[in-house]
């Protein structure tokens, strides 16, 4: 199944997709760069913020990286 997804590419050509993408293994892709910039620098993270949070935020995660928090 073909997917479209929006993405960002960075000045140094690396591709930050702003959507999720669902595949069972390597796929090809075509990237096509256009024209106007990124709305707002930094908008890839942003967007990808709440794709994001559904893995950070869970207890799993809390008690991996506990040792690094300070003391309470």
């Amino acid at each position: 199944m073909i997917q479209t997804v929006e993405a960002v590419v960075d000045a140094g050509g690396r591709v930050r997709l702003l959507g999720d993408v669902h595949i069972s293994g390597p796929r090809r892709a075509l990237v096509t760069v256009l024209e106007e910039p990124a709305a707002v620098p930094g908008e890839a993270a942003l967007l990808a913020e709440a794709a994001l949070a559904a893995d950070w935020n869970r207890p799993e995660e809390d008690a991996a990286w506990s040792h690094l928090q300070p003391a309470k």
